[in-house]
C-alpha cells in the first residue's frame, strides 16, 4: 500500500465522524457509507460508530484495512489484511504519534452561508472554513437532518454547525475530498472495534515500511 494513499486513509478516518448541534434524528450507533478518491482510485469506505469507539474500513486491491479510534483521541490501531500475502498486522500508535497526527490537522473557523442544497438526500447548507495556518478557505456542506457521537479523535469539523456531508479531508500534507452516501443505525458486525487474536501488532513505523514510506 503506497504510502500517500495511507496517508489520505488517515485522513479520512480521523474525520469520519462529527457532530451536529441540533439534529432530527440521533444516532447512538450505526455506519457511515462515504465515496472519495485516493491516489486516482474511487474509493467507497465505511465507518462504524458507537459513543466510545469507531472503526474506519476501507478495500483497496487485495487488502482490507480498517482504523480503529477512540472518543477519547487517545488510540489508534491500523488493521492491514491481505489474504492473498498472508498478512494480518495491527500497527499501534504510540501516545506521541497520535498527538502529533492531531498537531498536524487544520484549525477552522467557520463562517455560515446562506446557500442550500439536498446531497444524497440529506438538507445542507454551505459553511465556508478558513484555516487559521494557512488561510486557504474551503466549502463545507453540513446537515442537521442526523447527530452521530463524537467518535473520531479529529476536532477541525466538530464546530461547523452540523454534520459534514460533502467536505476535504486533511492528513500530513494529502487532502481528498469526500462525499457522504448514507448514515445507517443499527450495531456493527461482532469485533468491528477490536483488534483479532490472529493479527501481529506492530509499530506504526514498520506499517511505514511495509507501505513505502520512511
Amino acid at each position: 500500500m503506497n504510502i500517500k494513499f495511507f496517508n489520505v486513509a488517515l485522513g479520512l478516518a480521523l474525520t469520519a465522524t462529527a457532530m451536529s448541534a441540533s439534529a432530527q434524528k440521533k444516532y447512538t450507533e450505526g455506519v457511515v457509507v462515504l465515496s472519495t478518491a485516493m491516489q486516482g482510485q474511487q474509493v467507497d469506505a465505511k465507518g462504524y460508530f458507537r459513543a466510545d469507539s469507531s472503526a474506519f474500513a476501507f478495500t483497496t486491491g487485495p487488502a482490507t484495512i480498517k482504523i480503529l479510534t477512540d472518543a477519547g483521541g487517545k488510540s489508534m490501531a491500523v488493521l492491514v489484511d491481505v489474504p492473498v500475502a498472508n498478512i494480518k498486522k495491527a500497527a499501534i500508535a504510540n501516545p506521541d504519534e497520535v498527538d502529533q497526527a492531531i498537531a498536524a490537522m487544520p484549525t477552522f473557523t467557520f463562517a455560515p452561508g446562506t446557500e442550500t442544497k439536498q446531497i444524497s438526500g440529506f438538507n445542507c447548507k454551505k459553511v465556508v472554513a478558513t484555516d487559521s495556518k494557512t488561510k486557504k478557505t474551503y466549502d463545507i456542506w453540513v446537515t442537521n437532518d442526523i447527530e452521530v457521537p463524537i467518535t473520531g479523535i479529529a476536532k477541525y469539523y466538530r464546530e461547523a454547525g452540523g454534520f459534514p456531508i460533502q467536505y476535504t479531508s486533511f492528513s500530513q500534507g494529502q487532502s481528498t475530498e469526500v462525499t457522504v452516501k448514507s448514515v445507517t443505525e443499527g450495531k456493527a458486525p461482532a469485533g468491528t472495534f477490536g483488534i483479532p487474536a490472529d493479527f501481529e501488532k506492530i509499530s506504526m513505523d514498520d506499517l511505514k515500511a511495509m507501505s513505502g514510506g520512511r
